[in-house]
This record gives C-alpha cells, sequence and structure tokens, in this order.
C-alpha cells in the first residue's frame, strides 16, 4: 500500500464519526433552508378553499398584504437571526442589489455549508485542525460575500448599459402625450431586465397606493446607484417646481452616456495594470501549488513547523498590503 493510500485509510477511520457528523449536520441545514415552509403555505391554502367551498368557513379571514419582516419560515430561527446576526438590513440590501430572491437563512445556510465543504476539504488534504478550522471560518465569511459582491456587480453593469435606452423611451412617451407613469410602464414592458423588472416593482407600488415619488425613492435605495438617484431627482424637481421633464430627461440620458463613456476609458486606460496585479497577486498561490506536486514534503513543513506558520502569517499579511495598495491605484470614482 501507498504512502497516499495509507494515509487516506488512517484519515477516514480516525475521523469517521466527525465525518458523519458533520453529513448529518448538512442534512440538516439542508432541510432547515430548503424544508416545506413554502409547502405548508400551501397546502393551509388548500385547507381554506376547501373549508371554503364545504361552507365550513363562512367568516374568511382576510389575506394579509403586508410585506412580511420574517428572515426564515421557522420562528425559532427566525428569532436567532435577529439577535445573532448584526446589520441583517444591509445584508437585505445587497442581496436585492444582486437580484437573488432568497432569504437571510438561505443565504446563511449556504455560507455555512460552503465553510464545512473548506473545513473537510483542508481535512483532506492533511491540513491540521486548527488550521482547517480558521479556512473553513474564513469560507463561511469569505466566500458568499464576495460571490453576492460578483453578482451585484454585474447587475449594476447591466443596469447601467440599458438605463440610457430607458431614459429615452420615457423621454419619447412624454414628447407624445403620454403621464409619466404610463411612459415608465411602457419603458418597463420594453426595456430588458434588470431595468425593466425595477420600473415595473416603481409601478407596483404606485399601484397599491404609494406616491411615485416615493416609490422612485426606494428604487434607489434598493440599487444603490448614483444615475438612478439622478432620474428620481429630476423627477421630484419637476413634480414640485414645473418646467419641461421630457428637456431634462433628455440632458440626463445624455450625461449617463457620458459617464458610462468615461468608465469604459478609464477601464481601459488601467487595464494592463491591473493585469500586472492579478499576476503579482497570483504567483505565491501558483507557485506553492506547483510546489505542493512536486515535492509535498518541503512545502507542508511551512504548515507543521510553528516557524513556518509565523512565516505564511508575515506573507499573508503583506500579501494583503500589497494587494489593497494595488486596488487602490487601478480604482476611480467617477
Amino acid at each position: 500500500m501507498s504512502g497516499m493510500e495509507s494515509f487516506a485509510t488512517g484519515f477516514v477511520t480516525s475521523n469517521l464519526f466527525a465525518l458523519l457528523a458533520l453529513a448529518l449536520g448538512l442534512v440538516i441545514l439542508l432541510a432547515v433552508a430548503f424544508g416545506g415552509g413554502e409547502r405548508k403555505r400551501l397546502n393551509r391554502r388548500l385547507k381554506r378553499l376547501r373549508d371554503r367551498r364545504a361552507g365550513d368557513e363562512p367568516d374568511l379571514e382576510m389575506p394579509k398584504v403586508t410585506r412580511s419582516n420574517a428572515d426564515s419560515d421557522i420562528p425559532a430561527i427566525d428569532r436567532l437571526i435577529k439577535r445573532l446576526v448584526p446589520r441583517r438590513e444591509e445584508l437585505r440590501k445587497r442581496l436585492m442589489r444582486a437580484g437573488l430572491g432568497v432569504s437571510l437563512q438561505r443565504y446563511l445556510v449556504f455560507g455555512l455549508l460552503t465553510g464545512l465543504a473548506a473545513f473537510l476539504a483542508c481535512l483532506g488534504l492533511g491540513l491540521p485542525l486548527a488550521g482547517s478550522v480558521a479556512l473553513g471560518v474564513a469560507a463561511t465569511l469569505g466566500l458568499p460575500h464576495a460571490y453576492v459582491g460578483w453578482l451585484a456587480s454585474r447587475r449594476r453593469k447591466r443596469f447601467l448599459a440599458y438605463f440610457a435606452e430607458a431614459i429615452d423611451l420615457i423621454t419619447r412617451g412624454l414628447k407624445s402625450g403620454l403621464p409619466i407613469g404610463e411612459s415608465i410602464k411602457a419603458a418597463g414592458d420594453e426595456i430588458a431586465d434588470p431595468v425593466g423588472s425595477e420600473l415595473r416593482q416603481v409601478m407596483d407600488a404606485v399601484r397599491l397606493g404609494s406616491k411615485l415619488e416615493d416609490a422612485l425613492w426606494e428604487a434607489a435605495e434598493r440599487l444603490g446607484l448614483q444615475e438612478f438617484k439622478f432620474f428620481a431627482i429630476s423627477l421630484v424637481v419637476q413634480s414640485e417646481t414645473g418646467g419641461n421633464l421630457a428637456e431634462t430627461l433628455a440632458n440626463l440620458s445624455d450625461v449617463i452616456r457620458g459617464r458610462r463613456h468615461l468608465k469604459m476609458k478609464i477601464k481601459a486606460l488601467s487595464s494592463e495594470a491591473k493585469a500586472s496585479a492579478y499576476i503579482i497577486g497570483s504567483l505565491p498561490f501558483v507557485m506553492a501549488t506547483v510546489i505542493y506536486l512536486m515535492s509535498p514534503d518541503y512545502i507542508m513543513a511551512l504548515v507543521y513547523d510553528v516557524r513556518g506558520n509565523i512565516m505564511i502569517a508575515g506573507g499573508l499579511v503583506s500579501f494583503l498590503i500589497g494587494t489593497g495598495v494595488m486596488t487602490k491605484m487601478v480604482r476611480f470614482d467617477v
């Protein structure tokens, strides 16, 4: 039996109960996250409809149309989230900006599953327990946050790519004699998502009784984009002071296109510096992987020796400082 096979056999034997416990934890987390909350609600509605047809429930309670503030279908978990998770409102906003219609419960369970997977992978590679736990915690906190940030950035770019076209469509509707609400509705129906979906949400809020200004500010808070705030300010100021709204929106469309072109120009000019930063930042990890594949015992001394741990910690600190400096150098706000 080779050394790798004996290591794998010893690892599975010595950690069998831990693996079984983690597997059970994964099943419980999946059941909590994707359990039958929706099915229970559907069953309750079906039961109420059957009772109504049978005449057993003459005084049927009117359904609630207020927005639920619950973060989980299970009351105990909802209370636990509200007690332990800080800045829940900011986390909800990040999920909305990413276009994810998931609750905090599913987001947190996804983070825990990611951390458990990273923890098991580190144990499988032979890392010590403390290092595996540290990397698992880092994956739990960092990977979902980075993924949501990437989705939000991609959605923001798609929104800005179509937003000027949506404003042009609203302007043409105003020039043809349509009111502002109908013009926004037409733009929401014609323009691709995410611009179309956001404009439709604005008009849905207006139909439910909100003022157009309040619905626009709610959407601006949800998106977190300066361009949409300019749009909301233009409509609010025009409703208070009057003026040619079509001309104002046409000028705003030109400004948004100019800002987008400037951002693309900055991206092109800074692409060489970004490529250099990516290459320099990836070299330590690439070389560590190559050395591990060629001579595992040589590089694993950094993991098992205290002096090696100090060197790794110092290298990571230096790496983070250098990455932060390079990121600051190639990032420009327009």
